[in-house]
């Protein structure tokens, strides 16, 4: 009778060892889930981010090229106005005028506040771009290893409900905490890993 008791004992322990185990993956399941989705928009928040930064170094460059025309424009005109100082008033007030369109283009071209289409906006733009990219690229990597982590935790607590023993347990415990770590630090960025990096 008191061997029937103590295996009735010994099997309840291990019932509400195996629901606490249970919990357990459950909780590290959630963990694992919110991993996933901070790595998810990571990666999508780099690839938006570099797209929207290419973008805006192609009309960047396509906008210098402009001003550049305009401006060896307004050397060739400026040039030509030295070249022939006995040019006709007529001819000198044309060249002028058109020397003063050029010079308000590539004013409007340099800045545009307005729209803010300048070249000095687009640069702005293109940084912030690359900033964010550059953000959300550091961010990857811990969400990375974080689902790792997370996922070789579930495994271990798994095999520890079949297997028995509590150093499964402890290690995946471990594992877990690292992973939910570095889960946080790739939303908050307190620390830099440079191994991560």
């Amino acid at each position: 009778m008191l061997d029937e008791l103590s295996r009735e004992v010994a099997a309840e322990r291990q019932r509400a060892r195996d629901k606490l185990i249970g919990v357990y993956i459950g909780v590290l399941a959630v963990a694992l889930a919110i991993c996933a989705l901070g790595g998810s928009n990571a990666s999508k928040n780099a690839t938006n981010a570099n797209i929207d930064a290419t973008n805006t170094w192609a009309f960047f460059q396509a906008k210098n090229m402009r001003r550049t025309s305009y401006m060896l424009a307004v050397d060739e005109l400026e040039a030509d106005l030295a070249a022939h100082p006995s040019m006709p008033e007529e001819a000198r007030r044309l060249i002028e005028a058109r020397i003063a369109a050029h010079r308000e283009q590539i004013r409007n071209l340099t800045t545009d506040t307005a729209r803010r289409e300048g070249l000095d906006e687009l640069f702005e733009k293109g940084k912030a771009f690359e900033q964010i990219r550059d953000l959300a690229m550091q961010r990857d990597p811990y969400f990375d290893w974080g689902q790792a982590l997370l996922q070789i935790a579930i495994v271990l607590a798994s095999v520890a409900i079949v297997a028995g023993g509590a150093l499964l347990i402890w290690v995946s415990a471990a594992l877990g905490l690292l992973g939910a770590l570095l889960t946080a630090n790739g939303f908050l960025l307190i620390v830099k890993l440079p191994f991560l990096s």
